[in-house]
């Protein structure tokens, strides 16, 4: 049944739960009053979302298995990656089912994304453009004609108007049906027509890489990881890690790891009961020991200390 919904947040934890997507981690960098939204539209076979947040923030994400899914700005803005490809206003990213990826911005960030079955995208691709529009085996950016790319943006707009102006539309099955059509037309008129950026072979040895990494955070989530051992384990050099999480996530690995403990405490915090449950408790837990520096590190990034989350 065709359906539309329209939420603010001003949690970053809430707004990563409400995105369509098998697993999504936001890590806010940067201390601020967050705020977000987020545009939901099911149609028949076609789903559809307008996400914009405030803050810069890393995104660490693992789509749905089945679905072929697309992403692209919906407004200009500070830099925005994903997969270490900036993400430009004129271009259209494509992603394999189920792919894991981090998606990186640097402040205000406004995007559109669209997924459909894996074999119904094929399919279409087949009648439509007469291409092969299987899904990629890593990250693939696209230039459509400007014309094409220019479709898209402005169709992913108005349906957005009618989630918010005129629910019932969309909510109406041959209303969504038409309006379904439309916008595959137009994302597939964007694929079969452009300039394609090809992943280099260096981009792809370093996604694997970035996989690797989060693979070791995946099977230790609780505990405080040192760069000896996920050297080994991922079997590069430091140097190499570093390299690769400066173009994934904009900063070295020691720094993300931090970000992503203390938004783990964070979480923690809130969810504990303070009857039972101490600061120092949750800090010791997350591997923080210098009780005076974390929270200081904590006041600075969420401007509140630990305690005033934990009494929420």
């Amino acid at each position: 049944m065709p359906s539309s919904t329209v939420r603010t947040f001003t949690d970053p934890d809430a707004y990563a739960a409400a995105f369509r997507a098998g697993t999504h981690e936001l890590t806010i960098t940067k201390r601020g009053q967050f705020a977000a939204k987020i545009t939901k539209i099911d149609l028949h076979q076609l789903w559809m979302q307008r996400c914009s947040d405030n803050l810069p923030g890393i995104s660490d994400i693992t789509g749905l298995s089945g679905r072929a899914f697309f992403l692209f700005r919906t407004q200009p803005g500070p830099n925005l990656l994903s997969s270490g490809v900036e993400l430009l206003p004129t271009s259209i990213v494509r992603y394999s089912e189920g792919q894991s990826h981090y998606r990186r911005s640097a402040g205000f960030a406004s995007y559109g994304g669209m997924s459909m079955p894996v074999a119904e995208m094929v399919s279409v691709g087949a009648a439509m453009a007469g291409r092969d529009l299987t899904s990629p085996k890593d990250p693939l950016a696209l230039t459509p004609l400007p014309a094409a790319m220019t479709r898209l943006q402005r169709l992913h707009a108005a349906a957005g108007d009618l989630a918010r102006r005129a629910p019932e539309i969309i909510a109406n099955l041959d209303a969504a049906r038409g309006l379904e059509q439309a916008l595959i037309e137009s994302l597939v008129g964007c694929l079969g027509e452009g300039e394609v950026r090809e992943d280099r072979t260096a981009l792809r040895h370093h996604s694997l890489i970035m996989r690797r990494f989060r693979r070791v955070m995946e099977e230790k989530p609780f505990e405080p990881l040192y760069m000896t051992e996920i050297c080994k384990v991922i079997g590069v050099s430091y140097r190499t890690l570093h390299a690769c999480c400066r173009e994934h996530l904009g900063m070295g690995p020691k720094r993300y790891l931090l970000l992503r403990r203390m938004h783990l405490a964070r979480r923690a915090l809130r969810e504990a009961t303070p009857d039972t449950t101490s600061v120092t408790d949750v800090a010791t837990r997350y591997g923080f020991w210098q009780f005076g520096r974390f929270a200081g590190e904590y006041r600075a990034l969420f401007g509140e200390a630990p305690s005033a989350s934990l009494r929420q």
